[in-house]
């Protein structure tokens, strides 16, 4: 079966990195929002502002790495993005040990988690299109869509219960340790890593430098493009209004309905089984009804769920709720997001990829930050519930963005 079959030690290694950073990032679901909430005793405009702030000036940190790391090795920067987090989020529990930690570390640390993973996004896809032909974008998407969802299924829950036997730190200490053992993992990846040639080669345009302002060849290729634009303005309010609710949602459960840590986990691990569901599904569905079919389709059945999470009440039915609501966003972005990722790597060029992807993070990055905010500032005003039902009704309009058209790809991809 082809979306079996194996591609290569290398691909390997890093699938590898990527399952156990994965495996340590949900471990550590909603960390600071957890943290806030029980030990800093923040409320829902401190936590949401705390999510926003992180995310808005992480993103603003990475528009010159973006730019900087095109042009040079990959390997190495997904290594030093890697040691990075490990270390930021290293100094939260020695903060915590010496009682010295407050919101205003966790912003930092935010900050530079926030700029690491837009960078090591940007140059792991880059570093995947050289490293696979490609027709096996779509199968390595899949494969990395479905260990996301295996992670999310079984980290909430293993976090809340780390939490409930270690304490609030156990899962940030797991997620440092996540990170250095992807960093070690793409180490041995090995072998010779095809670079791009520098700008100031001749086989490229003579410039003084490559600098931040040069990042805008990534927006300008995905704005200009047929598909990519609806599908980047797609993504992009989409996640945002997703994730504004998720700061809310913690403190309405964790908060006034009296769920505990294990619960929350649990009410947003069981329905990841449904992206895992998805994701195994993607690369039929493609082969079955096309690409622009599988992204129109699900990508409108992905913005319909999420008005329910406005009724959750407390005990059994309202984790039931929750549960519901989850499994049928999650199986379709399931579906969508490995074939969003392959088209998008598959449409820019590989002199640009870093550059599109870290535009693409940062504009989702920033979106969602400004989005978390506001809505944190509209609970001040008519409180979690209400946010939360007004982000489910604007997601409903969200598949008006997609591509009605299908414009096709160079000749032999995605088969």
């Amino acid at each position: 079966m082809a979306g079996g079959r194996s591609l290569g030690r290398r691909f390997g290694w890093l699938w590898a990195a990527y399952a156990v950073s994965t495996l340590g990032t949900w471990l550590a679901f909603d960390a600071f929002a957890l943290i806030a909430v029980i030990v800093l005793h923040a409320g829902a405009t401190e936590v949401a502002l705390l999510s926003a702030s992180g995310l808005a000036v992480g993103a603003a940190l990475a528009v010159p790495l973006g730019a900087w790391v095109e042009f040079r090795p990959k390997r190495p920067a997904l290594v030093a993005a890697d040691l990075i987090r490990c270390a930021a989020l290293l100094s939260v529990p020695v903060a915590f040990a010496v009682d010295a930690l407050g919101l205003g570390q966790l912003l930092v640390v935010s900050v530079v988690v926030a700029a690491a993973d837009i960078t090591f996004n940007a140059a792991s896809g880059a570093y995947l299109k050289s490293l696979l032909p490609p027709e096996d974008l779509l199968v390595a998407n899949g494969r990395f869509e479905a260990t996301m969802w295996t992670a999310t299924a079984l980290g909430p829950p293993l976090g809340g219960a780390a939490i409930g036997m270690f304490g609030p730190m156990a899962t940030v200490l797991a997620n440092a340790v996540s990170f250095l053992l992807s960093a070690l993992g793409i180490r041995a990846i090995g072998g010779k890593e095809r670079q791009q040639p520098r700008p100031d080669t001749p086989s490229a345009p003579r410039t003084r430098g490559l600098r931040a302002t040069d990042l805008r060849a990534g927006w300008r290729h995905i704005l200009t493009h047929p598909t990519l634009r609806p599908l980047f303005l797609n993504t992009v309010l989409v996640n945002s209004l997703i994730m504004a609710q998720a700061p809310l949602l913690a403190v309405l459960m964790l908060g006034r309905l009296g769920f505990t840590p294990w619960q929350y986990g649990l009410a947003f691990a069981v329905p990841c089984l449904g992206g895992l569901l998805g994701s195994r599904l993607s690369r039929r569905l493609v082969a079955r009804h096309g690409r622009h079919r599988v992204l129109l389709t699900a990508g409108a059945l992905r913005a319909c769920w999420c008005v329910g999470l406005a009724f959750v009440g407390p005990g059994a039915p309202g984790l039931l709720l929750v549960m519901a609501v989850e499994f049928g966003l999650i199986t379709c972005a399931g579906v969508f997001n490995p074939v969003l990722a392959a088209t998008r790597l598959d449409l820019t060029p590989s002199d640009r990829v870093t550059r599109t992807l870290t535009a693409w993070s940062i504009s989702t990055k920033t979106a969602t930050a400004a989005t978390t905010a506001l809505w944190g500032l509209l609970t001040t005003l008519t409180g979690p519930r209400t946010a939360i039902a007004l982000a489910g009704v604007l997601l409903l309009a969200t598949p008006f963005l997609l591509p009605r058209r299908e414009h096709a790809p160079r000749a032999g991809a995605l088969k």
